[in-house]
């Protein structure tokens, strides 16, 4: 029976978190979406939940959000952890504090962390703030997120407009961290520079019913609620093998992915960019589109990239207004394609493009394993196992991680 259960705010996401607790020893399953039918849970010690929240209708992100708490406490679990982008993606109204508020007082928990910190991937909290890669996240790419733009590091001032609840920062000495009993509810925000610093705020506060963050505490957080619990190593081996070559998709327009998709060209990999002004010409043919990259795909592994800078992205916003949902769409219809079509390996880069693929493959269970970054791991439908499947956040990876996403595949 599982002991914790996550809920993430997008897909990508949740496989990061996933991936974190699989590393820390816990036999881990991840859902696109709260399971509509019972699932066997016996053997498993994580559950995480691939939800759409984070820029989803404030009203309709919480309501989802308190049902995959309720499924997760009626599969067994005992403690909970609401993970959110480890640059707090949100906008000022949401909605990361309404979700936060809702299940804190659902669980009758007077208290519990804000800790967005992933250390391993730069993104670190010094008095109270956040830094990405030692730049204050209001200053750092950041800035420019067409969907969540960051307006500043303080976390306090970040949740507080969209929370009703008061935030405190505690800095980074647990002898300091005995919790204000005057308030009702309230969020303490532990500063989180390295890893030791997440094993602190773990060993202090790991006990508590609900945690909220970003994927850092979850290898430790893992390993600590596995202490009196015998149990198998977390990562699973899947031995049907995965042949072919690899379709790339990338959405994302961060920094990251665009210096991914650069490196790619730059060291020989095939790559198509699809724009706006291609998938909005009427004589433009999705299926004709496929047949060309199918092609492709019988000598070459194929990039297909909609990426673009921000200063692109306003000028694309100006002359044909939101274009986001018709890119989503043509990327996972070309995942469709290439499944229906025998091509069993997958890689996606960005949040919104990978919940797009993944809705349009219809698998709802992954097994979680190998790693191929920190935080993005290889899964494997449990629908259909010979699939590989490799999604990522935008911000996430090294500038060499389609190369490396490849050969993992290849050697799967």
């Amino acid at each position: 029976m599982a002991i914790l259960g996550c809920i993430a705010d997008d897909f990508t996401g949740a496989s990061d978190m996933a991936s974190f607790l699989v590393k820390g020893g816990m036999r881990t399953i991840l859902y696109n979406g709260i399971p509509s039918v019972p699932m066997e849970t016996q053997d498993i010690d994580a559950l995480v939940i691939a939800l759409k929240t984070r820029t989803q209708n404030t009203e309709n992100a919480v309501s989802v959000s308190l049902q995959a708490i309720q499924w997760l406490q009626k599969n067994g679990c005992t403690h909970y952890y609401i993970k959110y982008c480890s640059t707090f993606d949100s906008t000022e109204t949401g909605n990361i504090g309404p979700i936060c508020d809702a299940v804190m007082d659902y669980l009758k928990v007077h208290y519990t962390l804000l800790c967005p910190a992933l250390p391993v991937n730069g993104r670190t909290v010094q008095n109270g703030n956040l830094y990405v890669n030692g730049i204050p996240l209001h200053h750092s790419s950041m800035k420019d997120h067409p969907l969540t733009p960051m307006w500043d590091c303080d976390l306090k001032k970040l949740m507080e407009p969209q929370s009703r609840y008061t935030v405190y920062k505690i800095g980074n000495n647990p002898d300091q961290w005995n919790p204000p009993h005057s308030d009702p509810h309230y969020y303490l925000v532990p500063d989180c520079e390295n890893e030791e610093d997440c094993r602190k705020i773990v060993e202090y506060f790991g006990h508590e019913t609900l945690l909220t963050g970003g994927s850092g505490l979850a290898c430790t957080l893992a390993k600590k609620l596995l202490e009196n619990r015998n149990t198998l190593p977390g990562s699973r081996k899947n031995r049907d093998p995965a042949t072919g070559n690899v379709l790339l998709l990338a959405g994302s327009c961060s920094e990251t992915t665009r210096k991914q998709i650069t490196y790619f060209q730059n060291h020989g990999g095939y790559s198509i960019q699809i724009t706006p002004e291609a998938i909005l010409d009427p004589s433009w043919n999705i299926r004709t589109f496929w047949r060309d990259i199918q092609k492709k795909l019988q000598d070459h592994h194929v990039l297909i990239y909609s990426s673009e800078t921000p200063e692109r992205v306003r000028q694309i916003q100006e002359t044909f207004g939101d274009v986001s949902c018709k890119l989503e769409e043509t990327a996972s219809s070309l995942a469709q394609f290439a499944s229906e079509n025998g091509i069993c390996k997958i890689v996606s880069a960005g949040g919104e493009t990978s919940g797009a693929v993944t809705k349009k493959l219809g698998f709802q269970s992954f097994i979680i394993g190998e790693s191929i970054a920190p935080g993005v791991p290889m899964m494997i439908p449990k629908e259909k196992p010979n699939m590989k499947l490799v999604l990522k956040s935008g911000n996430f990876g090294q500038e060499d991680f389609f190369v490396r996403a490849i050969q993992l595949l290849d050697a799967k």
